[in-house]
């Protein structure tokens, strides 16, 4: 399962990993968002150990939200030392993310 984060936790949940961090900005009104979620679930456990997966409900955490200028979801960021490596915005088939992550593992 991916772990939900806030505002308070993001920085440290990013910036101390050793592993890359792929972070799902998402709401819950958001119907693509809805679709993106069980693909990104299938990914985290098929790539468990290899990056680490979270989530960030944009309306509850508009702090983070805004400091990666999020205005459109879902976005998903991938981090490495802290750092964007990548990102994509909107729905995608779970191969099309699969190839995006595994340039960072």
């Amino acid at each position: 399962m991916i772990k939900e984060i806030k505002d308070s936790d993001f920085s440290n949940s990013v910036k101390d990993s050793v592993t890359p961090v792929v972070v799902d900005f998402w709401a819950s009104w958001c119907g693509p968002c809805k679709m993106l979620s069980p693909v990104m679930e299938e990914v985290s456990n098929e790539m468990q150990g290899k990056a680490k997966f979270l989530k960030l409900n944009v309306d509850e955490n508009p702090v983070t939200a805004a400091q990666f200028k999020i205005s459109s979801i879902p976005t998903v960021m991938v981090f490495k030392d802290g750092n964007v490596v990548d990102k994509f915005v909107g729905f995608r088939p779970k191969n099309s993310i699969r190839d995006i992550l595994e340039k960072h593992v």
